[in-house]
This record gives C-alpha cells, structure tokens and sequence, in this order.
C-alpha cells in the first residue's frame, strides 16, 4: 500500500487499536507533508484518543488542535526508525503550530516499544 494514501492511514489507525490506552494523550492533529514525489504537499489529520488514532483521513480538518509540518522525507526517516521524532522537532525538521502543549502530549508515544513494534510492521507493508 502506498505510504500516505487513505488505504495506509486505515491500516495504521487499525494497528494502533492494539496500543495501550494512556489517558491524556489526546489531540486533533493536522498533518503537513513537504516536498512529496510528486511534487505537492500531502495533507491529512488524525484524532487520537486516549494514545489511539480513532479516525484518520487524508485532507484538512478544520477542528485541529494544531498542526505537524515535516517534509516526505523526513517522515519517512522517522518511519524507518533513522530519525527520531523528538530529535526531529529540536533541530526544526518537524514543526509545531497551534495548541503546541496539546501536540506536544503525544510524543511520549513515540518512544515506546509498542509504537516502534507499530511502525516496523507497517513499514514492511508500506511502498514509499
């Protein structure tokens, strides 16, 4: 399946119901990718819920708390586990707009075991 498309963000929301619930990490993200292969932006948002994605699609949400702008790239990297998202976000590869403290809850998430386990599958099942 091809990394970004609706058919990707269904099988992610689908792994991560496996996830642990963790009170408190819950936010409305948009999502920015740059600089995609074919030359636009990739856009789409995700509710998450408790440390779940309960809903996930590509376009714009208007109810966002905020959004995360990375380049195609990068989000790639950090998919493969090369580079970190926290790492990502202090060198200014990742940005933060909106509710930032809401966004900013969320990234614990990133350095579980069960996050990482998430995304190496989906990675082996993904086509960039």
């Amino acid at each position: 399946m091809k990394y970004a498309s609706q058919e990707w963000l269904d099988r992610q929301r689908e792994l991560q119901q496996a996830f642990g619930r963790r009170p408190g990490a819950s936010a409305r993200v948009q999502y920015r990718l740059t600089h995609a292969p074919d030359g636009d932006d990739i856009r789409y948002f995700a509710d998450v819920q408790d440390g779940r994605v309960v809903d996930q699609r590509i376009g714009d949400d208007p109810a966002a708390d905020g959004t995360m702008s990375a380049s195609y790239a990068d989000s790639v990297a950090m998919l493969r586990g090369e580079l970190a998202p926290n790492a990502a976000f202090m060198q200014g590869r990742v940005k933060l707009s909106g509710n930032v403290a809401k966004l900013a809850a969320l990234m614990p998430i990133t350095q579980t075991t069960e996050y990482r386990n998430h995304y190496a599958q989906l990675v082996e099942e993904t086509e960039f």
